[in-house]
């Protein structure tokens, strides 16, 4: 029997792949449905009510189980929790997990694995002969420490649901990703005044081009990888402009070596004045704020966009082969422990265009690996060879991508696509698909 912790996306996943196998399983979910932080009701979820996918559904839904023609191009979060519930009773996965249970602890337990949980206040432990890890990577906000004390409201984009917060407020947004771009353009519509800190340079993504979603135009041709950086950055710069253009910082590293920013209209309120580009917090006194350009401006909020970190709290990090001071765990494929050969952290990946079916496919190998380890075939003791000589490898394909938490599990969608397709192929041959 097997453990699954996590019933978002990589949690299902998981669960649809083990049921595959014929693998037994029990999930367990912290909330009282599935959806994970798409399910905008979970208390757990840093879900906002304006929140949509950033990547198309095509892009993104699983292979197996496609998108309803009616749904948006861009799902809403009411849409996508839909989509997972439907997903869970057209395969029949509800009745294997266990909801409003909180896992408490994962300790080694000779060859097993001995997980507490609890539920309505009753804790349990039980041996699981392993543990498949999908309890999602963004759930702790990384809250970095303002220079000063700030007297005005504060708090992360993680705690951030209605745009109501905003009414009458001079607002100042801390960073840019995709849920800063956003809450951004939530706050222009009610605040007094937006402004937005960047440290550094972002590129700028359109949600459409020529009527169709950004993510499914190319990718027939497959260019070398310097020559598709520079051609797609021309592209975006003649249909976008530079952020230079807006008021922002030019990005100082090369196309795709940062996750890049999908939403129409950031720029389009930074080029009308709706939105005001500042630099870096130099410091933060009461209510005003210090530029590292020598501006200063008061405000009554301040909103940090500024990501999160991975947490995995029920399980010594140790048993993730995740040293002391990096910002990820060293593993294989980013799932894979060097030594333990039934524990697996699933989701622990992020590249553009990956999706769902992407995390499947991660899911995919993992159980056909614990299949083919019951069986003691030559495929599986190849594969537990492999992993161990080599636990930590970059699968960048060769892109150089900046240091920075939320880079650290960073890869390329192509790169590590093909390298779980080696890898299942040597499980399953033949049966890829």
């Amino acid at each position: 029997m097997y453990a699954v912790i996590g019933a978002g996306p990589m949690g299902l996943a998981c669960a649809r792949n083990l049921q595959k196998q014929g693998i037994p399983f029990t999930g367990f979910e912290l909330h009282s449905d599935v959806g994970g932080l798409w399910d905008i009701d979970n208390p757990h979820s840093t879900m906002y009510d304006t929140a949509h996918l950033i990547s198309s559904k095509r892009m993104t839904e699983f292979a197996e189980f496609p998108m309803g023609d009616s749904v948006a191009q861009y799902p809403s979060h009411h849409e996508l929790r839909a989509y997972f519930q439907d997903f869970v009773d057209h395969f029949g996965l509800r009745q294997h997990y266990e909801f409003n249970t909180r896992v408490i602890e994962v300790v080694p337990d000779g060859e097993q694995w001995q997980i507490t949980t609890e539920h309505e206040g009753e804790q349990q432990t039980r041996r699981f002969d392993g543990v498949m890890i999908a309890n999602g990577t963004l759930h702790t906000p990384n809250m970095p420490t303002l220079p000063g004390t700030f007297t005005g409201d504060l708090l992360h984009s993680a705690d951030y649901r209605s745009p109501d917060i905003f009414h009458d407020k001079r607002v100042l947004i801390v960073g840019c990703g995709n849920s800063g771009a956003d809450i951004a353009v939530d706050a222009v519509h009610h605040a007094r005044s937006v402004d937005m800190s960047l440290r550094r340079g972002y590129y700028f993504l359109p949600k459409f081009l020529k009527g169709k979603p950004v993510d499914t135009i190319g990718g027939k041709l497959k260019l070398p990888r310097p020559l598709k950086q520079r051609l797609d950055a021309l592209l975006i710069r003649l249909v976008m402009g530079k952020p230079s253009d807006y008021g922002l910082p030019d990005p100082d590293y090369r196309m795709y070596e940062s996750h890049p920013v999908i939403n129409s209209l950031i720029l389009h309120h930074l080029g009308h004045g709706d939105i005001r580009p500042r630099r870096s917090i130099e410091r933060v006194e009461g209510k005003t704020v210090h530029f590292s350009d020598g501006e200063q401006a008061d405000y009554d909020m301040i909103l940090m966009a500024t990501g999160y970190l991975l947490n995995y709290p029920f399980i010594d990090r140790t048993h993730l082969n995740w040293p002391e001071g990096e910002d990820a765990p060293r593993l294989y494929l980013n799932m894979m422990h060097p030594d333990y050969n039934n524990l697996f952290l699933m989701g622990m990946v992020e590249a553009t265009g990956l999706g769902w079916e992407g995390r499947n496919q991660q899911a995919r190998l993992a159980a056909l690996f614990i299949r083919e380890q019951q069986k003691g075939s030559a495929a599986a003791s190849a594969l537990r060879q492999r992993k161990q000589a080599r636990t930590g490898e970059r699968l960048d394909g060769g892109y150089h991508y900046i240091k920075l938490a939320r880079m650290a599990y960073y890869v390329n969608k192509d790169t590590y696509l093909e390298a779980l397709a080696r890898d299942i192929d040597q499980l399953e041959p033949g049966q890829r698909g």
